[in-house]
């Protein structure tokens, strides 16, 4: 008989990509390199901008924060994917498990909220060139960064209190490779409704205003563009615009399917290989689109890596 309570589970069972045993060496290498390059992707942009003055501006700034959570949130995910398959054992303690849930709603929702605050500094940028460094001040800059922290962090502790309360049977299995909120509100036992009421508001609230926002600045800068009758003005705005609407376009359209695969299809290993696209494929993907389509980066890379060369 399971045990009852929250107090008595210590462990649940994370059912994994794939059982299949000639696969596990494959799929621990491959995201083993994943995992490797998106670290060192978003740790080199990381690098230079911060060591290139002429990348100290708003823009980068935002990239920098959104290279970090990147980072981060691949660890919190493939770290414990990647000793599940090397160790053949698909356990994580309740506290992990509670854990590795709060982390990854306190990630992805930052780089939702990154994503909005890069989309407002372009509106500012092209729409109000010369007001630019007046509105997006270092201030600004930082007071936009820390509402974000501020808000998500509220947001995902109410979710995780509310779900110390449900009751799950001792040895739980997680049909997913990661412990996530929908997928543990799915194995309980308890009562979940208000659960699932906090969760379809709240991400209804945090996904739909940023969207508008995005949406709105997008709005704004197309009109801007229409209005120009330069060529090449039109290109740089292209230009400019192109790195953020290309990661936009990633982020919202896995993360659209994470949500269409959970609620259309019943297919656990559908959901999972959405779900990797959107916790491991973007955050890998993200510093490449920035470096190749953007010349200041591709410079402050070219000159960081000239400087590594020439340490002895």
């Amino acid at each position: 008989m399971g045990r009852e309570n929250d107090s008595e589970i210590t462990e649940f069972l994370i059912s994994g990509l794939s059982e299949d045993p000639e696969l596990q060496p494959i799929l621990f290498g491959l995201f083993l390199s994943m995992y490797l390059v998106t670290v060192l992707g978003n740790l080199i942009i990381i690098l230079a901008n911060s060591s290139d003055s002429r990348l100290h501006t708003p823009m980068y700034f935002f990239l920098c924060n959104l290279s970090f959570i990147d980072i981060c949130l691949a660890s919190t995910t493939v770290p414990k994917m990647l000793t599940n398959i090397q160790a053949q054992n698909k356990e994580i303690s309740y506290r992990g498990c509670l854990t590795q849930v709060y982390f990854l709603m306190i990630f992805a929702g930052m780089d939702n909220f990154l994503l909005t605050v890069m989309a407002f500094d372009q509106f500012v940028a092209i729409c109000h060139p010369l007001n630019c460094m007046v509105i997006m001040n270092p201030c600004l800059c930082g007071l936009l960064v820390l509402m974000s922290w501020f808000i998500i962090f509220w947001v995902s502790l109410l979710h995780l209190l509310v779900l110390t309360h449900l009751k799950f049977y001792t040895a739980t299995q997680v049909f997913h490779y990661v412990c996530d909120l929908p997928h543990l509100l799915q194995v309980t036992h308890s009562d979940a409704h208000i659960n699932n009421i906090i969760l379809y508001i709240l991400t209804a609230l945090l996904a739909v205003f940023p969207v508008i926002g995005i949406l709105f600045s997008y709005f704004q800068i197309i009109t801007t563009l229409m209005r120009m009758s330069s060529t090449l003005g039109k290109y740089k705005i292209f230009s400019t615009c192109g790195s953020h609407i290309c990661v936009v376009s990633l982020f919202y359209g896995t993360g659209l399917g994470v949500y269409l695969s959970s609620t259309l299809t019943h297919s656990s290993q559908k959901n999972m290989i959405v779900s990797v696209m959107y916790t491991v494929v973007t955050p890998m993907l993200n510093p490449f689109i920035h470096s190749l389509r953007n010349k200041d980066v591709k410079r402050a890379l070219g000159r960081l890596l000239s400087q590594a060369l020439s340490c002895p």
